[in-house]
């Protein structure tokens, strides 16, 4: 499909900086969490955090390319529409500044993991999608890819926590994957484009909020007393 290729010349513009964070950003991070059993439960929660930062960072780098490259600014305000909801609007996720601070170390690993188990499935679905498009920069793709595996390898590290943390056998959290946004259909092209779009901007979001939750976690962790 043709996508507003006047725009890929302008988004090359973008790519020396996004290339340089992307690099450095592999480097630091292994992704994996197969020894965490090992450490300590302090080393394994900033491993998570620096984790989820990671993820946020490439997120929004991925997200900021795609706006660049396909979506012609005239549309940039129809991103927030109702018409484009965003996958995880139904999970139980606390989300105002009082419901945050009102619920358990428990529940906040609990909304870490949900969110997490449930943009692993259309993440992987994007990625099949992406191939698809015309002038799709490999920069893109490679980032998309990045995070989709990071994300999987969070998941293992935040229920390694939780069995550190609670004492207890892994939480199921599953959330049904038949109720979110499905990518095997063919609507029209530029809605098509604006569907991918919103996606990415609502896993942004999400990986804000996970990195905020775990953050959180940690400060309730160092300081127990002055964290009500």
């Amino acid at each position: 499909m043709f996508l507003y290729s006047w725009r890929s010349v302008w988004a090359l513009v973008l790519w020396p900086s996004l290339l340089t964070a992307s690099t450095m950003l592999g480097c630091r991070d292994d992704g994996s969490f197969s020894r965490s059993t090992s450490i300590s439960q302090e080393k394994l929660l900033e491993r998570v955090i620096h984790h989820a930062e990671l993820i946020y960072r490439v997120s929004e780098e991925s997200c900021t390319l795609f706006e660049e490259m396909f979506i012609p600014f005239p549309m940039h305000l129809q991103t927030n529409q109702a018409a484009y909801t965003c996958i995880t609007k139904t999970l139980p996720i606390p989300s105002s500044r009082s419901e945050i601070q009102q619920i358990s170390d428990k529940w906040l690993l609990h909304s870490v993991l949900m969110l997490v188990q449930s943009w692993i499935e259309p993440l992987i679905n994007l990625q099949t999608t992406l191939d698809r498009y015309d002038n799709a920069p490999e920069m893109l793709i490679n980032k998309t890819k990045w995070v989709s595996e990071k994300l999987i390898s969070l998941e293992q590290g935040v229920m390694v926590l939780i069995k550190k943390m609670l004492e207890e056998g892994m939480l199921t959290t599953d959330y049904n994957d038949e109720d979110v946004f499905q990518h095997g259909a063919q609507p029209e092209m530029m809605d098509s484009v604006m569907r991918d779009y919103n996606l990415l901007s609502c896993f942004t979001k999400d990986a804000h909020k996970m990195e905020a939750f775990l953050k959180l976690l940690k400060y309730r962790q160092t300081d127990k007393y002055n964290c009500a």
